[in-house]
C-alpha cells in the first residue's frame, strides 16, 4: 500500500510543510508518559486510549523503516529482578531489540524510562497460572483459572501499574490459564479496550490467546522461538541463526529470551551481524497481527 501525502496550499514562500502521521515518541521524551493516555484508577495509573483514539501501542512503538525486508523481533524478558542484569540488557542491547518487565521486579519505573532513553520498545510482563501450578511458590499477582473476573482484572491492573510507557502485555508461564477461555477473554478484552498488544510466549501449544484476540481485534503475537533453553552462547546464537531462517522463510519471525548474561551477549553479537546481512530488527508492536491495519 502507497500512502501519498500532499503539501497545504501555500502563497509561495516559506517551507513546504507536509503532515504525515507519526508511529513512536519523540525521543527526547522517550522516558516520559503520556499524560493523555493515562487513567487513575484504585489500582494506580493504567493506560487508556487517547480522546483522539492515539493507542499506548502506537505511542510507545519504536519506529521502523516500513520496507517489505526480512523482519524479525526479539524480545528479552525478566527485566527488573536482577539490578546487575537489568542494567547490562538495557546499555548492551540495541535499541531495537524489545525489552519485557516483570511485574515483581524492582525499580521499574526508573528502569523503563531508562530502557526508552534507549530506543527500546517495552513490555509488561504478567505472571499467569502454569500447568502443575503451586501456591506455596507463586507470585501473588498470579492470574487464576479459579479465581474470579474481578481478582483477576484486580491483579492485572496491580501488575499494568507497576510502569508506564509500554506498548502491550506478555505472559509469564500461564500454560493453564490461556488454555481457559473463561479466564482469557476477560483479560484480553481489557487490554484490547486499553490500546494495547498481547505477546504470547507460545510455550503452551493448548493457549487460545490467538483465537479470543483475533474476536476482539486485539493486536496480537506469538512467538517464533525460545531463544535460550539452553544456556549457553553458542547455543543461543544457533537458534538465533534459526530464527532468521524462520523468518527468511515467513518474512518475519519472533524470539524471546530471558535477560541472562549469556543470552545478552549473544543477542548483541548476532543483531549487528544480521543487520550487515540485511535483516531489520524490529520492536514487537511492527510484527503483531493489527487489525486497524486491514
Amino acid at each position: 500500500m502507497v500512502t501519498k501525502y500532499s503539501p497545504r496550499p501555500r502563497d509561495g514562500s516559506g517551507p513546504v510543510i507536509v503532515d504525515a502521521p507519526r508511529i513512536g515518541q519523540d525521543p527526547r521524551l522517550a522516558g516520559t508518559p503520556n499524560e493523555d493516555l493515562l487513567e487513575d484508577t484504585p489500582s494506580g495509573r493504567l493506560p487508556i486510549i487517547g480522546g483522539d483514539g492515539l493507542r499506548p501501542m502506537d505511542q510507545y512503538a519504536r519506529p521502523w523503516s516500513g520496507a517489505r525486508g526480512t523482519r524479525i523481533a526479539i524480545v528479552v524478558s525478566g527485566l527488573g529482578l536482577s539490578q546487575t542484569g537489568t542494567q547490562r540488557a538495557i546499555q548492551e542491547l540495541p535499541g531495537e531489540v524489545t525489552l519485557a518487565f516483570a511485574a515483581s521486579g524492582n525499580s521499574l519505573q526508573r528502569w523503563m524510562q531508562a530502557s526508552r532513553r534507549e530506543g527500546h520498545e517495552v513490555l509488561i510482563q504478567v505472571p499467569m497460572e502454569p500447568f502443575g501450578y503451586l501456591a506455596a511458590d507463586s507470585d501473588p499477582l498470579t492470574l487464576l483459572t479459579s479465581a474470579s473476573v474481578a481478582d483477576n482484572l484486580g491483579n492485572l491492573h496491580e501488575a499494568m501499574a507497576k510502569i508506564t510507557g509500554y506498548t502491550g502485555i506478555m505472559n509469564h508461564m500461564g500454560g493453564r490459564f490461556l488454555s481457559d477461555p473463561n479466564a482469557v477473554e476477560p483479560l484480553l478484552r481489557d487490554v484490547a479496550d486499553r490500546g494495547l498488544l498481547f505477546l504470547d510466549d507460545g510455550a503452551s501449544a493448548q493457549s487460545v490467546s490467538g483465537t479470543i484476540a483475533k474476536a476482539l481485534e486485539l493486536p496480537h503475537g506469538f512467538a517464533d522461538l525460545t531463544l535460550d533453553g539452553q544456556l549457553e552462547k553458542n547455543s543461543i546464537l544457533r537458534k538465533l541463526d534459526e530464527l532468521e531462517r524462520i523468518a527468511l522463510r515467513k518474512g518475519t519471525a519472533v524470539g524471546i529470551a530471558s535477560a541472562f548474561d549469556e543470552s545478552v551477549d549473544a543477542i548483541a553479537q548476532w543483531a549487528q551481524e544480521a543487520q550487515g546481512r540485511g535483516i531489520e530488527i524490529v520492536g514487537i508492536s511492527a510484527l503483531v497481527e493489527d487489525p486497524a491495519n486491514f
